[in-house]
């Protein structure tokens, strides 16, 4: 099993750096501009992770990691090198199953290293969510996060889904599954129907 939540880590990784490449194609960067819009689209929420619960960095242990994001970055490179429009769809979708691999393996390795439920679930939410966030501050856009659309709040759905899976004593990898899938569909769609939470604000006159 091991094994395989390594693969699943990678992936997910590799989503999110096609996700900070198609960032960086939309603003026109440069090579060095994508590879750390990559970068710390694939890695920012893992890092916050390990050092809020003081564990090794993963991708400082298993450069793997950074291999991944390179090969990542390069395919997307040249699957839009092949096209002559980019939707922006492409980036939102790719943007939801980085956000549902990394937020299951954020809540899973947090508990691994003894964090209750409820701290999971947030490592859960940080590890899919920040990498992102960083890469629409750099880009100067309003963070996905911080938009009307529900985006964490899928996180938690997933979150939940996966502990409850776990208690109810379903095996490590159904929950996993049931966890992305449930996060993957809430987020595509929110994409597609514009699903949000009531917006704090004055009353209407």
């Amino acid at each position: 099993m091991g094994q395989w939540l390594h693969w699943i880590d990678l992936l997910g990784v590799a989503v999110f750096a096609v996700s900070g490449t198609l960032m960086a194609y939309r603003k026109h960067m440069d090579g060095f501009g994508v590879v750390v819009l990559a970068s710390v689209t694939a890695i920012g929420g893992g890092t916050l992770r390990d050092m809020i619960l003081d564990l090794p960095v993963f991708w400082v242990q298993e450069p793997d990691f950074l291999y991944a994001i390179m090969a990542a970055a390069l395919a997307t490179i040249l699957w839009l090198r092949a096209r002559e429009t980019f939707p922006l769809q492409v980036l939102l979708v790719a943007d939801a199953f980085g956000l549902a691999f990394f937020n299951v393996m954020g809540l899973q390795k947090a508990l691994n290293y003894g964090a209750g439920p409820f701290i999971a679930i947030v490592m859960g939410v940080m590890t899919g969510v920040f990498g992102g966030l960083i890469r629409d501050v750099i880009c100067r856009e309003i963070p996905l996060v911080l938009k009307g659309e529900l985006y964490a709040t899928t996180c938690i759905i997933g979150g939940v889904l996966y502990v409850l899976a776990i208690e109810l004593g379903m095996n490590l990898l159904t929950a996993m599954l049931l966890g992305m899938v449930a996060t993957l569909l809430v987020r595509l769609g929110a994409i597609r129907w514009h699903w949000q939470l009531p917006v704090f604000g004055p009353h209407p006159d």
